[in-house]
């Protein structure tokens, strides 16, 4: 283990799962269990393990906030703003992957619940993850 005499920012992955019908666009959320933002819908995700990679990482989490299974996510792009999360500097990893239809989702883990949502009517939205769905739709 190695210990630094500087700070260092945290990592995570964060997951958009979407369905698009001829009519809208659906997205999968979680409701946090946790403080921050306990209560409130946000992308599934989380930290990354020492043992994994990114893409691993944010599969390992989907499954496990959702219980939704993949096999493969393609990478969007990294979020950095430096008071993302009001816990500490995290950066996050955000990963894609477009089903052909809506699953059965559970919420299990740190997520209360998992259910789909259209993009035309998402709920509030923890961190910055309304401006990630903004970007990644646009």
């Amino acid at each position: 283990m190695y210990s630094y005499k500087y700070p260092r920012a945290a990592l995570t992955v964060d997951a958009i799962v979407f369905v698009k019908s001829d009519t809208t666009t659906f997205v999968l959320l979680i409701e946090r269990g946790r403080e921050p933002f306990k209560n409130k819908w946000a992308l599934p995700g989380g930290f990354i393990e020492m043992d994994e990679t990114l893409e691993q990482a944010c599969i390992r989490e989907l499954e496990e906030e959702t219980g939704l299974q993949v096999e493969k996510m393609e990478q969007f792009r990294a979020y950095d703003a430096i008071n993302r999360d009001p816990r500490h500097r995290t950066i996050s990893v955000i990963y894609s992957v477009r089903l052909e239809e809506q699953k059965p989702v559970t919420g299990s883990d740190d997520a209360t619940q998992a259910k789909w949502f259209s993009i035309d009517q998402l709920p509030e939205l923890a961190f910055d993850h309304a401006e990630i769905l903004a970007d990644f739709f646009k």
